[in-house]
């Protein structure tokens, strides 16, 4: 008999149930000819849906030939794009991918191949109906997405083609589909028929379309591509190794490989969100070992055990780890880097496996992102462990287990461990998306980048470089008012991002001391060539010294191995983009490691055998890799004889031995004061500087050693040095820091330097709020202003970072500086820059002494002029701010001098503006700025105007009328007389409506106003476990919970520099914490931090306010209200201030969210990186 089988995709997106009319049960040919149309499959779905809210239904026939036997098992693979999908076949469900709403979760990654049950396939009927019911929502496109494959014993079908296509507004009934799929059987549209061979169809499963496929290693060896003087070896492929993702060779010469099974998806959790760059939100933290999910991660020994360049010894260190993406050598154990921890596994006995459970050292790495992981751990010259994290993770780094205070941190940078003091900190930030970590023989590091024109980044101590920050987050210094860039390149594809700075003898001469970088986008690793470019260094390419014909060839790491040749590990992907990896496109069984070798053979080196040769190695080898492996191997192993012998030969030995050297005795923390003291005289430079950068780790030299370096800063000829005498610098204290910056910034030749501008002004900045008199005092001294990095950089920039902060003590100490600039221009400078930082905002609300000093110093802009009470000045403002023509934010920064001043004309000019303007922020600095002045016109023409206001409008107006008691009395008879809904008065408000003693004001308040309700611990502990339950039914949409956020918390809360700024920025806050996400939100007055205390004021003038003190002095205090104004009172004006024990923030912020809106909510909130 004819089987048939029937496919129909039913692509919803939009919540909705199964239902049909009956009228296509009835339907004639025609009419459902007419409802469909063709479309191709699976082009289709890598486009993504055309329109929202839509249900689309894709019908495919297949016809089984009759020869076909019997099938033991039927099935067929779905591969899942960024959607939810349901598989029915005959009304049975068979499985899904991902789950639909109301409770969404998307499919992606969770390609299957589903089995159609005996029960499905009804031989008497001859028809195989299946249907797939899919959910979009907001979700990525563009997949390399196969169509679906039906695998029927040994046979099998591909549905690639034209299928027939149609979309309606309402869902479907898959009982109703019957008249369509009959009538195209007979019409043999959209019809599928070809078979083939299964095993054939398996092996071909994801190929792209004109792709040859995966390659044996051998066969992809042959395609590789080396220059004339050099050749490429296999040394290491599947089934030994899979996914090597990190590599390294141990003092015996075995490689040990991280190999990356699990990736992309971290064992054990399931993602609550997702955001377009596919950073996830995962629903808990993985504990560390014994007692983690166990994933198919490991770390694998391989050894050349004959010499004979082929590693046959294969063994395992570790495995069931999950996204372990690196590891180090230690004495007596391993140091392996699994986010969220970094770990030490033991191995006292030297026998290759862990003695036991490990030392868990550190938490809170991030893992949104499986491809920008913490990676790279390896030893620095100086005994820390260095190591990256990528740009679309964040950190919270703390000791495990510890109260310490989290290290926060968005995005890429570099980082550092000492295990014996336990100390992190981060070394610089930002860059690309950082992965390798590589020093050059002078201890300078390196890593590489994702984009393109460059091939990496040249890291200094404390430097913060480029990055895109709006997607990867701001620094977490505010006021770096610039940064480093990449390495200086010429235009090239993007990108390398591990590097190898070749320092052997084996490769030709042409090699050493060149940039080596393996870009996997493109297949091959570039060879590029090192210039100086001031104290950094710009690269050009001299060609590839590796390329494939095989497009599957990634290389992902790169290593000198103790022969003196360069190792390359090979991922081998078909794509090594993260949006098909999640898609469930990896090859997780293969993986490969190639040796770039001479041409002639490679004598065999003999490694280290007793302490005297690691000793001879460490300083003398002319290896580096010789030279860095012994020197790990001596790490705190010197004797008291060596410590004596290598610190007196130190002083009269020169170049690398010297620097080896030094590096040696401060790994055994052998280093004294008179040694580095000496050492600042070293001839060589690399010396002086990391003599400077070793004494001034710990933020602590005496003061003859800071004289030196401040004397040494004035005449040093390095440029190396200077930058490192910068970034030292900035660790000490400032009495110590402060001339040596001071010195540097007279180096008239740095101003053009990539690096040292920066730097310097980085350190003074680090000490601008401890010594702020101090970095003031420099600016005293007239020949310094004459100095081409003060007057382009330092001073500009110190007028800025004072005038951000919008603070009274700041903007106070700007008028110092302004005051001390020696004359026009360089008042004119400051003017600008302050300018630049304020952009029209804060100009305003200056303090009298700041607009005093700029008019001393004959730079006075007209607003500063009216700002201290120029006739002229009143009188202009006046006539403009009442014309209708004047620009909109010039009206409105003089309506706020204006009302600041106390000025009474302002106030019938005001209540016109009221009436007519049609500008919001027009109304907005209106409605704020009458609440200065107490006529009894404003209320009534308040009122009036209340009906056109806008929502936003209508709380400031609410704030103004519940500020005076007659106010707030004309406002309770409009809610009386029913012209005001008293359900629409803020919470803050009534608050503030029921402290007013009136029994008038107290009468209609009892009659309308709901009195806040108590806090009852049961009931509020049972509406958080009530959200908790509902956050967690399925997954948020980030994108959609950003507009929700800011139509609600964003209208007094910051987050990743969008929002408002009554409450407390969030963006540092612990928002991966879901329950004290909701805690905070159903009670808000639960705990409120430190700084954000609500307080009453009572002025002299008759106001009644409410909110958190700003910022305050001796003299002024600034409250910040509900509705986001900032109100200067100078203390006189105030009759009474007292703390509210009520947060400022509403209750019940969330009640009129829907379960799928509060998941989208919480999905924003609980992002770590911004959403561009």
């Amino acid at each position: 008999m004819l089987r048939c089988l029937i496919l129909s995709f039913v692509c919803s997106f939009a919540l909705a149930s199964w239902s049909l009319s009956v009228a296509d049960d009835t339907a004639t040919p025609a009419s459902i000819d007419k409802s469909w149309t063709d479309s191709k499959v699976p082009d289709d779905w890598k486009k993504g849906p055309a329109a929202n809210e839509t249900y689309t239904i894709y019908y495919a026939g297949v016809r089984i030939p009759r020869e076909l036997p019997q099938a033991e098992k039927v099935s067929l693979i779905v591969e899942a794009v960024d959607d939810a999908r349901e598989i029915y076949v005959n009304g049975i469900k068979i499985g899904s991918l991902g789950s639909l709403p109301p409770d969404y979760r998307t499919g992606l990654g969770t390609t299957q191949e589903f089995e159609i049950p005996a029960s499905a396939i009804k031989e008497d009927s001859g028809v195989l109906q299946v249907v797939i019911q899919c959910f979009h929502r907001d979700g990525r496109s563009n997949f390399n997405v196969a169509a679906p494959i039906l695998f029927w014993g040994d046979t099998a079908i591909r549905l690639e083609g034209t299928w027939a296509k149609r979309t309606a507004p309402a869902a479907f009934d898959i009982a109703q589909l019957k008249n369509a799929t009959t009538h195209f059987l007979s019409s043999k549209r959209a019809e599928f028929s070809k078979t083939e061979s299964a095993a054939e169809v398996r092996a071909s499963l994801k190929k792209l379309p004109g792709e040859e496929g995966k390659k044996t290693p051998q066969a992809s060896l042959a395609l590789l591509e080396v220059p004339e003087d050099l050749r490429v070896e296999l040394v290491l492929a599947e089934p030994d190794i899979a996914q090597p993702v990190s590599m390294k060779f141990d003092a015996r010469g075995r490689i040990w490989v991280a190999e990356y099974r699990q990736y992309p998806h971290p064992a054990g959790l399931a993602a609550m969100s997702r955001d377009k760059f596919l950073r996830a939100v995962y629903d808990k933290l993985p504990p560390p070992p014994p007692n983690h999910f166990p994933g198919r991660d490991r770390i694998s020994i391989h050894e050349d055990r004959d010499g004979d360049g082929k590693f046959e010894s294969h063994s395992v260190f570790l495995e069931g780890l999950s996204l372990c993406s690196s590891f180090e050598f230690d004495h007596d154990g391993l140091w392996v880097l699994q986010p969220p921890y970094l770990l030490f596994y033991p191995d006292q006995n030297h026998d290759d496996q862990p003695d036991g459970d490990p030392e868990v050292h550190l938490e809170g790495f991030g893992l949104e992102d499986a491809h920008s992981v913490a990676s790279n751990l390896r030893w620095g010259p100086d005994g820390w462990l260095y190591a990256a994290q990528g740009s679309t993770v964040t950190g919270r780094i703390k000791r495990y287990g510890s109260s310490d205070k989290p290290v926060e941190s968005q995005g890429q940078l570099i980082w550092r461990y000492h295990p014996r003091q336990k100390k992190y900190e981060v070394f610089a930030e930002g860059g690309g998306n950082a992965f390798g970590v590589e020093w050059d023989s002078q201890g300078r590091l390196f890593s590489g980048h994702n984009g393109g024109n460059t091939r990496g980044f040249h890291y200094v101590q404390g430097g913060y470089y480029s990055k895109s920050f709006g997607k990867h987050g701001q620094h977490s210094n505010p006021f770096t008012l610039g940064y480093l860039d990449s390495m200086k390149h010429h235009d090239a594809p993007r990108f390398t991002h591990a590097l190898v700075i070749y320092d052997d003898t084996v490769l030709p001469a042409k090699y050493r001391g060149e940039m080596l970088g393996v870009a996997p986008l493109q297949g091959h690793v570039t060879h590029s060539s090192m210039a100086r470019h001031g104290s950094s260094f710009q690269t050009t390419d001299t060609g590839l010294m590796l390329a494939s014909k095989d497009p599957w060839f990634r290389p992902v790491d790169l290593q000198l191995g103790p022969d003196g040749c360069v190792y390359v590990a090979d991922f081998y992907e078909q794509r090594i983009d993260h949006a098909s990896h999640m898609q469930g496109r990896v090859d997780v069984e293969s993986g490969r490691i190639y040796r770039i070798a001479p041409k002639e053979n490679i004598a065999s080196r003999k490694l280290p055998q007793n302490h005297e040769e690691f000793i001879e190695t460490a300083i003398k080898g002319t290896e580096r890799w010789r030279r860095q492996s012994a020197s790990s191997v001596l790490q705190e192993r010197l004797t008291k004889s060596d410590i004596a012998q290598l610190s007196s030969a130190i002083t009269e030995s020169d170049g690398q031995p010297a620097l080896e050297t030094l590096w040696l005795l401060a790994r055994n923390q052998a280093l004294t004061d008179s040694l580095t003291t000496t050492l600042l005289k070293h001839r060589d430079e690399h010396v002086r500087a990391w003599s400077i950068r070793l004494a001034c780790d710990d933020g602590a030299v005496d003061p003859a050693y800071a004289k030196s370096l401040a004397e040494l800063a004035q005449h040093e000829p390095s440029s190396d040095v200077r930058s490192q005498l910068a970034a030292s610098a900035r660790r000490l204290p400032a009495p110590e820091a402060l001339p040596i910056l001071e010195s540097l910034a007279t180096r008239d030749e740095d101003v053009a330097d990539p690096h040292l501008p920066q730097m310097i002004w980085w350190g003074i900045e680090a000490k601008t709020d401890q010594a702020r008199g101090d970095v003031l005092a420099m600016f005293s001294q007239r020949e310094w202003w004459n100095h081409a990095i003060v007057q382009k950089v330092l001073a500009p920039k110190l007028m800025k970072r004072l005038v951000l902060t919008a603070q009274r003590k700041d903007l106070l100490d700007a008028a110092k500086l302004m005051r001390l600039a020696p004359g026009k221009p360089e008042s004119l400078l400051l003017m600008s820059a302050m300018e630049e930082a304020t952009q029209g905002r804060a100009m305003a609300k200056l303090p009298d002494e700041l607009a005093d000093a700029i008019a001393a110093a004959g730079v006075e802009s007209p607003l500063l002029k009216l700002r201290r009470r120029d006739p002229a000045a009143i009188e202009n403002a006046l006539l403009t701010i009442a014309d209708e023509s004047a620009d909109g934010a010039s009206r409105g920064m003089m309506i706020a001098v204006l009302a600041q001043l106390k000025e009474p004309r302002v106030v019938p000019p005001l209540l016109t503006i009221l009436d007519k303007t049609s500008s919001d922020s027009l109304r907005a600095a209106t409605l704020s700025a009458l609440q200065t002045f107490a006529s009894d016109d404003i209320a009534a023409r308040v009122l009036a105007t209340y009906p056109q206001l806008a929502d936003e409008q209508r709380q400031l107006a609410q704030s103004l009328l519940v500020s005076r008691e007659k106010w707030a009395l004309a406002l309770l008879q409009a809610i009386d007389a029913g012209k005001i809904d008293a359900a629409t008065i803020g919470e803050a408000n009534v608050r503030r409506l029921l402290l007013y003693e009136a029994d008038a004001i107290a009468i209609l308040a009892a009659k309308h106003l709901p009195k806040p309700a108590g806090r009852d611990p049961t009931a509020l502990r049972a509406e958080v476990d009530r959200l908790v339950k509902v956050a967690e039914a399925g997954i948020g949409n980030p994108y959609r919970g950003k507009k929700l956020y800011a139509q609600s918390c964003g209208k007094c809360h910051t987050l990743f520099g969008e929002g408002g700024q009554v409450g407390p920025n969030l963006t540092s806050h612990h928002r991966e914490d879901l329950r004290g996400i909701l805690l905070s939100v159903v009670d808000p007055s639960a705990e409120v931090r430190e700084g954000f205390e609500t307080f009453l004021v009572r002025t002299t003038d008759g106001r009644t306010l409410s909110g958190y003190i700003a910022d305050q002095d001796a003299s002024v205090v600034v409250l910040r209200t509900a509705e986001g104004e900032s109100i200067s009172l100078a203390r006189d004006e105030i009759d009474e201030m007292r703390a509210l024990p009520q947060s400022i923030m509403p209750e019940g912020l969330v009640r009129a969210l829907k379960e799928d809106e509060l998941r989208d909510l919480l999905a924003y909130l609980r992002s770590t990186q911004p959403l561009p």
